[in-house]
């Protein structure tokens, strides 16, 4: 399964993780130090919206990292639309082509380390998500393996941008969704 095919069901199964969280657990912890639930709905929300821009080589637009997008009404719905906005702007092959930003930097990074990263967001966040709610995420299995064969190979790199922590171990034969969140850095077992 390759990162470009499963962009959009990631960004739909992120969007029904994002539908059914509850505006009373908006304050709870997250499995992401430091932040609540709010703050991860903010962080994708801003940043997915951050990867339309990128695979169309526009300069991001929009609120910056402060604004609270829990605040704004129908804010689940506004996120699915614009996750799947972000997936169909990936469908695009030239979205993957050259070099592309994330934060509006001229130099850019590697376009498929871009959109590889967008579906670390969508997979991986919408694990804590689900993971601070008490649900499972639900993400189909050629999503979860076009996640963990993008993250074998890009870890490392994301490791020094700072992007992913240091490997929490799981057991082999885990599942898979569960070695995915080792290798990123969380714990598969964080319970809110």
């Amino acid at each position: 399964m390759s990162v470009q095919d499963q962009m959009l069901p990631a960004a739909e199964a992120a969007a029904r993780i994002m539908r059914e969280t509850p505006a009373d657990r908006l304050d709870d912890p997250s499995p992401c130090p430091g932040w609540s639930v709010r703050d991860l709905v903010n962080h994708l929300c801003l940043w997915n919206a951050r990867g339309e821009t990128a695979a169309r080589r526009q300069p991001p637009g929009g609120p910056g990292e402060d604004h609270d997008f829990t605040a704004e009404p129908d804010w689940a719905d506004r996120f699915a639309e614009q996750a799947r906005g972000t997936a169909e702007a990936w469908d695009d092959p030239a979205a993957w082509e050259g070099k592309t930003s994330l934060s509006g930097l001229s130099e850019g990074m590697p376009a498929p380390f871009v959109g590889g990263l967008l579906l670390s967001e969508l997979v991986l966040h919408g694990w804590d998500l689900a993971a601070a709610t008490g649900r499972e995420p639900g993400f189909a299995a050629e999503t979860v393996q076009a996640e963990w064969d993008y993250l074998v190979t890009t870890v490392e790199l994301g490791r020094r941008y700072k992007v992913f922590g240091e490997e929490v171990p799981v057991a082999a034969d885990a599942p898979l969704l569960d070695r995915v969140v080792g290798l990123s850095g969380r714990d598969p077992r964080w319970t809110p």
